[in-house]
This record gives C-alpha cells, structure tokens and sequence, in this order.
C-alpha cells in the first residue's frame, strides 16, 4: 500500500480497496505457473493434451487461483484440480514440490505487480466526482 500511495500516487481508499481484494482474488503468478506445470507434467508422464486441452487447462488454473491461500507453497491445493483435469496421476505434485519452493518468490512478485497495476488501472479510470466530495 506505501508503494501504491508513495511512488505510483495512487488514491488511500482506492488502494485500501482495490490492493486487498487483488491479494485475494488476483493471483496471476500462480495461474501461469500451475497451467505451465500441468503442461510440462502431462507430456512428462505421456499424456496429449492437444490444443483444447491447453486452454481447459489454463481456464481450470485461473479459476483454482482464485483465492489460493497466501503461504508458501500454498497453490498446491488448486494444482490438484488443475491435474485432475488434465488427467495427469496426482502423485506428480512430488516432482513439483521440488521447484516449488523458489518458484514461489517469482509467483508473489508476479501476484503483487498485477495488484499494483489493478492499483493504477482504477486509478486511472476509476470515476471520482469531484464536485460532490468538495
């Protein structure tokens, strides 16, 4: 929230809204990475997806992203819906616990930048009328 108020100006109460329900609800790191994980262990385990596969396996992983618990190695749950469609043996996710953990540095950067620019996004198209709050 600093960042938001601080460097980028954006408004304390569009941040005090709009930061808490990305933190909540955005989670774009963690979308990419549990439909590109699935991908990488469908061919891995001999599983074609073709191209309507891929799509229903990324739709399957924005929609389990949503409100993934904010710990490490937190989007595990979801990754299990997203295996399941994919057909992929849930006992994959032991390969990715491997990675998992330095990954998810990456996914939160990647899940706070998408928050911020939600931030500037409102800000710049957010309605405010300026006549009645004056």
């Amino acid at each position: 929230m600093t960042t938001a108020e601080q460097q980028l100006k954006v408004k304390r109460a569009r941040c005090a809204f709009v930061l808490p329900l990305g933190a909540t609800a955005n989670m774009d790191g963690t979308a990419l990475f549990e439909g590109i994980a699935a991908v990488f262990l469908a061919y891995m385990f001999g599983i074609e997806l073709g191209t309507v596969g891929i799509i229903a396996v990324f739709i399957v992983a924005m929609l389990s992203s949503v409100g993934a618990p904010g710990m490490p190695s937190g989007s595990m749950a979801g990754m299990q819906l997203v295996l399941i469609a994919a057909g992929i043996p849930l006992e994959a996710i032991g390969l990715l616990l491997l990675i998992e953990r330095p990954l998810d540095t990456f996914r939160t950067a990647v899940n706070v930048e998408g928050d911020l620019v939600g931030c500037l996004v409102a800000e710049r198209f957010g309605h405010t009328d300026e006549a009645a709050t004056a």
